[in-house]
């Protein structure tokens, strides 16, 4: 849920996620977002570049399942009182 909230304003790459997602290891992530693409809610590219650059990007599938992420996050904020760590 995280990673597709992350994507939710827009394309980003490895180093965003790292700054936006704090705590998570690089190996989760990586695993993570393979398992997003595998399932067809996230594209991968890979910018030829002299330093490799990739970036990750919700699909259509992807931006469907961020609107009832989005709902659920507000609803446990609502009832929580408080942030949430969704």
């Amino acid at each position: 849920m995280l990673a597709i909230g992350a994507l939710e304003d827009g394309p980003k790459r490895n180093g965003e996620f790292t700054r936006r997602l704090v705590g998570i290891s690089h190996k989760v992530l990586s695993q993570t977002l393979k398992r997003l693409e595998d399932h067809g809610l996230v594209t991968r590219t890979v910018y030829p570049e002299v330093s490799a650059r990739v970036g990750y990007e919700l699909t259509e599938l992807g931006h469907g399942a961020a609107g009832p992420l989005v709902m659920l996050r507000e609803w446990v904020e609502t009832k929580g009182g408080g942030s949430s760590t969704l």
